[in-house]
């Protein structure tokens, strides 16, 4: 054969092999189609049926069953007092100006702390439960005088020998003290009306009187005027002691704050540096601090004092436990603003409850919003409980539960229902029936897909 003739053989064999490796390539993709695409009438219905809904079981549980009521709540100190000093001690001033800040708001302070200073003099706090309404002075008597001895002998300034309630020299010491540790001189009470100064005067006085006395003795003068002389020393004594009993060291009321515990803490600090003294430079609270929650109609019949409640801070992540104190029997109404359009219900609006925390709540838990859950009820001990939904009552008035086994097999169950909480009844089986904790009980079924309801 010639090499042409090979040469042509070869070229048609190839040909062919090319032309059945495409074949075959078309044949594999049109079987493809074919199964992805062309479905018999039996399978095309068959895949369009939904699956068959599964069945929703919970297990059986034997534990206490409780009814929990969950409400907020807000927690805060027994006192709020907005420190509004009326005028100022400091002489010669025009108008009452900010002239420091000592503390900040959110800041924990102690007794003895001066918190603001107001035209040069201090604004401090000290431990008591009156307000102050008046200047307490040297020779002042009272309940609000015995407060600040009180107060004083707590900062560790001893009151002496004077008597409870009485401003003597022993207290004017300790005020004394009680401003030198704080940086800053004492307002002096005693000024006449005039800018003199009684005590001095007074004490002019008996200097006076004993020179006349020391005279007449002297010159051997007549018994008389020696016994008028000593009179004039006498009186000239006693107008002294009266003049230094109300004289001395003072604590002015636009210097002072009375709180009824610390650490107090300061809620807001309003005042600024060199702007004028306005109506409240802060707010302060202080003494126990306390939980106020509220709660609708509904739930106020469920809760009574004395029932547990646990108080969780999400801020912190903290939880503490107390007891009911208080349910109030009307509801707190919000005031009108003035306002005729509807406006939503504010926060603390129902069925005030107050909760009565075991241990001393942390101080920065103060104005805190928290979590309540009080517990409203409880069963005698562990009893068998099933979800309500897993209940089912039929016409012959009994109760019952279906039991979902093992095998998938199901087996109704009668019971009689007990205590309901949280979404849970206590049931008992009746008749001998068998019923155990880690049962599954069926409580729906899952929808078929496409369905938006259950069954």
């Amino acid at each position: 054969m010639s090499k042409q003739g090979e040469s042509s053989g070869l070229t048609r064999r190839r040909r062919s092999l090319t032309a059945l490796a495409v074949g075959s390539v078309v044949l594999v993709g049109a079987a493809l189609w074919t199964s992805a695409y062309v479905k018999s009438p039996a399978q095309a219905a068959a895949e369009a049926r939904p699956p068959a809904p599964d069945v929703l079981t919970a297990p059986v549980e034997r534990r206490v069953l409780a009814d929990t009521v969950v409400t907020r709540g807000t927690v805060s100190s027994s006192q709020t007092v907005d420190i509004a000093p009326a005028g100022t001690a400091a002489e010669d001033v025009a108008r009452p100006v900010v002239t420091k800040i000592m503390v900040r708001s959110g800041q924990t302070f102690r007794g003895g702390r001066v918190l603001v200073e107001v035209s040069g003099r201090p604004v401090f706090a000290l431990r008591g439960e009156l307000p102050v309404y008046r200047d307490l002075k040297p020779g002042s008597r009272g309940d609000d005088v015995r407060q600040l001895q009180k107060a004083l002998r707590d900062l560790g300034h001893g009151t002496g020998a004077d008597a409870t309630g009485t401003y003597g020299p022993g207290t004017k010491q300790a005020v004394a003290a009680l401003y030198a540790a704080i940086g800053y001189e004492p307002v002096t009470a005693g000024g006449g009306k005039d800018g003199a100064d009684p005590l001095k005067g007074a004490r002019a006085e008996v200097k006076s009187a004993q020179r006349a006395l020391d005279g007449l003795l002297g010159d051997k003068a007549d018994a008389d005027e020696v016994r008028y002389a000593r009179e004039d020393l006498t009186e000239a004594k006693a107008a002294l002691a009266e003049a230094e009993a109300v004289s001395g060291p003072m604590v002015p009321a636009s210097e002072v704050v009375f709180l009824s515990g610390f650490p107090a803490r300061v809620d807001s600090m309003t005042a600024k540096v060199g702007t004028a003294a306005g109506e409240k430079l802060a707010t302060v609270s202080a003494g126990r601090l306390v939980v106020t929650g509220f709660l609708g109609a509904q739930e106020k019949d469920l809760v009574r004092p004395g029932q547990n409640v646990k108080v969780l801070s999400e801020v912190y992540g903290q939880e503490l436990t107390g007891t009911v104190g208080t349910v109030a029997d009307t509801p707190t109404v919000p005031e009108a603003d003035g306002d005729d359009t509807a406006a939503a219900a504010p926060a603390g609006q129902g069925y005030a409850v107050t909760v009565k925390p075991d241990s001393a709540l942390p101080a920065r838990l103060a104005g805190q919003d928290v979590r309540l859950t009080v517990e409203a009820g409880s069963s005698d001990g562990k009893v068998l409980v099933v979800p309500v939904s897993a209940l089912s009552a039929g016409a012959d008035a009994r109760t019952t539960v279906t039991v979902l086994d093992a095998s998938g097999e199901r087996r109704r169950v009668e019971v009689r229902p007990g205590t309901s909480g949280d979404g849970y009844t206590a049931v008992t089986p009746v008749g001998g029936a068998r019923l155990e904790a880690g049962d599954k009980v069926v409580v729906g079924v899952r929808p078929a897909a496409g369905d938006g309801t259950a069954k």
